[in-house]
Protein backbone atom coordinates (compact mmCIF):
# COMPACT_ATOMS: atom_id res chain seq x y z
CA UNK A 1 0.00 0.00 0.00
CA UNK A 2 1.44 3.33 -1.08
CA UNK A 3 0.64 6.16 1.32
CA UNK A 4 0.60 9.83 0.30
CA UNK A 5 0.26 13.08 2.21
CA UNK A 6 -1.96 15.29 0.07
CA UNK A 7 -4.62 17.99 0.02
CA UNK A 8 -8.34 17.24 0.38
CA UNK A 9 -10.51 20.05 -0.97
CA UNK A 10 -13.21 21.40 1.33
CA UNK A 11 -15.27 24.58 1.30
CA UNK A 12 -17.76 25.87 -1.23
CA UNK A 13 -17.50 26.82 -4.88
CA UNK A 14 -14.84 29.52 -5.45
CA UNK A 15 -14.03 29.42 -1.73
CA UNK A 16 -11.53 26.58 -1.33
CA UNK A 17 -10.20 25.34 1.98
CA UNK A 18 -7.94 22.31 2.20
CA UNK A 19 -7.24 19.61 4.76
CA UNK A 20 -3.82 18.00 4.69
CA UNK A 21 -4.49 14.27 4.97
CA UNK A 22 -2.63 10.98 4.88
CA UNK A 23 -4.35 8.68 2.39
CA UNK A 24 -3.84 5.57 0.32
CA UNK A 25 -2.66 6.69 -3.12
CA UNK A 26 -5.44 4.68 -4.80
CA UNK A 27 -8.27 6.47 -2.98
CA UNK A 28 -9.96 9.51 -4.62
CA UNK A 29 -8.80 13.04 -3.83
CA UNK A 30 -11.77 13.83 -1.61
CA UNK A 31 -12.43 10.24 -0.56
CA UNK A 32 -11.24 8.04 2.28
CA UNK A 33 -8.20 9.03 4.26
CA UNK A 34 -6.21 7.54 7.11
CA UNK A 35 -5.51 10.62 9.24
CA UNK A 36 -6.05 14.38 9.15
CA UNK A 37 -2.71 16.09 9.89
CA UNK A 38 -3.43 19.75 9.18
CA UNK A 39 -5.23 22.48 7.25
CA UNK A 40 -4.35 25.00 4.54
CA UNK A 41 -6.29 28.17 3.69
CA UNK A 42 -4.96 29.90 0.55
CA UNK A 43 -7.52 32.74 0.56
CA UNK A 44 -6.09 34.87 3.38
CA UNK A 45 -3.30 37.40 2.71
CA UNK A 46 -0.61 35.20 4.24
CA UNK A 47 -1.45 31.55 3.59
CA UNK A 48 -2.79 30.10 6.84
CA UNK A 49 -1.35 26.65 7.61
CA UNK A 50 -1.85 24.55 10.73
CA UNK A 51 0.01 21.25 11.08
CA UNK A 52 0.23 18.44 13.61
CA UNK A 53 4.00 18.39 13.34
CA UNK A 54 4.64 15.18 15.29
CA UNK A 55 2.10 13.23 13.23
CA UNK A 56 3.48 14.54 9.92
CA UNK A 57 7.05 13.62 10.90
CA UNK A 58 5.88 10.18 12.03
CA UNK A 59 4.20 9.48 8.68
CA UNK A 60 7.19 10.78 6.71
CA UNK A 61 9.51 8.49 8.72
CA UNK A 62 7.21 5.56 7.90
CA UNK A 63 7.63 6.30 4.18
CA UNK A 64 4.62 8.42 3.22
CA UNK A 65 5.31 10.53 0.13
CA UNK A 66 4.04 14.14 0.12
CA UNK A 67 2.47 15.60 -3.03
CA UNK A 68 4.33 18.49 -4.67
CA UNK A 69 2.12 21.16 -3.09
CA UNK A 70 2.26 19.56 0.35
CA UNK A 71 6.03 19.23 0.07
CA UNK A 72 6.25 23.01 -0.52
CA UNK A 73 3.97 23.67 2.47
CA UNK A 74 6.07 21.38 4.69
CA UNK A 75 9.30 23.02 3.48
CA UNK A 76 7.95 26.48 4.33
CA UNK A 77 7.01 25.20 7.81
CA UNK A 78 10.51 23.74 8.32
CA UNK A 79 9.35 20.13 8.65
CA UNK A 80 11.33 18.81 5.68
CA UNK A 81 14.54 20.19 7.23
CA UNK A 82 13.72 18.48 10.54
CA UNK A 83 13.14 15.21 8.70
CA UNK A 84 16.47 15.58 6.91
CA UNK A 85 18.27 16.26 10.21
CA UNK A 86 16.61 13.22 11.83
CA UNK A 87 17.69 10.97 8.95
CA UNK A 88 21.28 12.27 9.17
CA UNK A 89 21.34 11.66 12.92
CA UNK A 90 20.08 8.09 12.45
CA UNK A 91 22.91 7.30 9.98
CA UNK A 92 25.59 8.30 12.49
Amino acid sequence: MSVKIRLKRMGSKKNPFYRIVVADSRSPRDGRYIENVGTYNPLVQVDQVTLKEENVLDWLKKGAKPSDTVKNILSDAGIMKKLHDIKLADKK
